[in-house]
């Protein structure tokens, strides 16, 4: 995937006075089952936002290890059954290999003892395969840095999240360039001598009112956050 520096460059431009990320998975993408994105619809394993680059779902869960199976699992789904799915997933693989959506979600289903009212066994399994086939956090730690390298003073970088790994990045990331730089402890300085942090957070994050809740139901997890820059 170009990085947001050299598609700049290539346009030739040096800053910008706004960027906006939005992280989220485009709605034609989920309901397309030849993508391999929903537990709704079966479709091949497939997952990757480029399907003409990188490995899919299917091809890593037929060669990763149990251990790295689940650790996926529960650290990009949050998900508590994670060593559980990744022993039914190597032990449904031993039999015949996994290439279905469909395969995919009854094997969580039946590994998944107890989920959440309204939400489906699958979901937290597909969400963290989805994410580590695609690099997305790695992907998210890059592209911060980058938008707030190129605004303009006064420009502002706008990210909308979908959930709460993604957040934590944008948070931590934003706030971090909200501070002052750090400095060695007990070193002699002035307050006023603290070098002023270049970006400011504008606002608290949102998040959709009930209304747009009603009238998208996938923005129900969507977070929005702010910040600008106030120095060249």
């Amino acid at each position: 995937m170009p990085s947001i520096a050299r598609v700049l460059d290539e346009a030739g431009i040096t800053q910008v006075d706004g960027v906006l990320l939005d992280l989220g998975v485009s709605s034609p993408q989920l309901d397309d089952p030849a993508r391999g994105f929903s537990f709704r619809r079966d479709g091949p394993l497939d997952m990757r936002m480029d399907p003409t680059r990188g490995e899919s779902a299917a091809a890593w869960l037929a060669r990763a290890q149990q251990q790295e199976i689940g650790e996926v699992i529960r650290t990009h789904g949050e998900e508590r059954f994670a060593e559980q799915i990744a022993r039914a997933i190597v032990a449904a693989r031993a039999r015949q290999p996994l290439g279905t959506t469909r395969q995919l979600a009854t094997l969580v289903a039946e590994a998944v003892r107890t989920r959440e009212p309204g939400q489906d066994p699958a979901t937290r399994t597909f969400q963290a395969l989805r994410i580590h086939v695609n690099q997305e956090l790695e992907e998210l730690a890059l592209a911060l840095p980058a938008s707030m390298d190129r605004l303009a003073a006064g420009g502002r970088l706008t990210v909308i999240s979908f959930h709460s790994l993604e957040d934590r990045i944008v948070k931590r990331a934003m706030r971090e360039a909200a501070s002052p730089p750090p400095l060695p402890p007990r070193l002699p300085i002035r307050a006023a001598d603290i070098p002023a942090p270049k970006f400011r957070l504008v606002g608290k994050a949102q998040r959709a009112s009930s209304a747009e809740i009603a009238a998208n139901p996938r923005a129900r997890s969507a977070v929005m956050r702010t910040l600008e820059r106030i120095a060249a």
